[in-house]
């Protein structure tokens, strides 16, 4: 679950996420298709052509998950942050209305430029 009130901090890395994307892909509407998943610690994060959808897994053996959805028509505005030196991570910021923001830090390598172009085109 997102608690936008302390901001949502997401540290993202390529990893596994076929176990929630069994559990996802019923629920993406018609014409939604998923373009894009990461996984922080024990979250999955994954962006449709619709949203950012969160899966958080809770209890001790995580088959429980949480699902929240952020639409992109309810981001107010984003902003991003390329790598330098000698931070090698780069970032995204999702400014959603009347919830607050989540920050998304992607780590060296990743290419945020075209990720920022890809988001644009369902944001704008």
């Amino acid at each position: 679950m997102i608690n936008f009130k302390n901001t949502g901090v997401y540290t993202l890395r390529s990893g596994d996420v076929s176990d929630v994307m069994q559990q996802l892909l019923p629920m993406l509407i018609e014409g939604e298709m998923v373009f894009a998943a990461f996984q922080d610690n024990k979250d999955k994060i994954v962006f449709t052509t619709k949203r950012v959808i969160v899966v958080n897994s809770q209890g001790l053996t995580g088959k429980k998950k949480n699902f929240t959805s952020l639409p992109y028509s309810k981001i107010q505005a984003f902003s991003f942050e390329t790598a330098g030196m000698p931070d090698p991570d780069c970032g995204m910021d999702l400014f959603f209305l009347g919830l607050g923001h989540v920050r998304f830090v992607f780590t060296c390598g990743f290419d945020i430029v075209a990720f920022n172009k890809i988001i644009s085109r369902y944001i704008l």
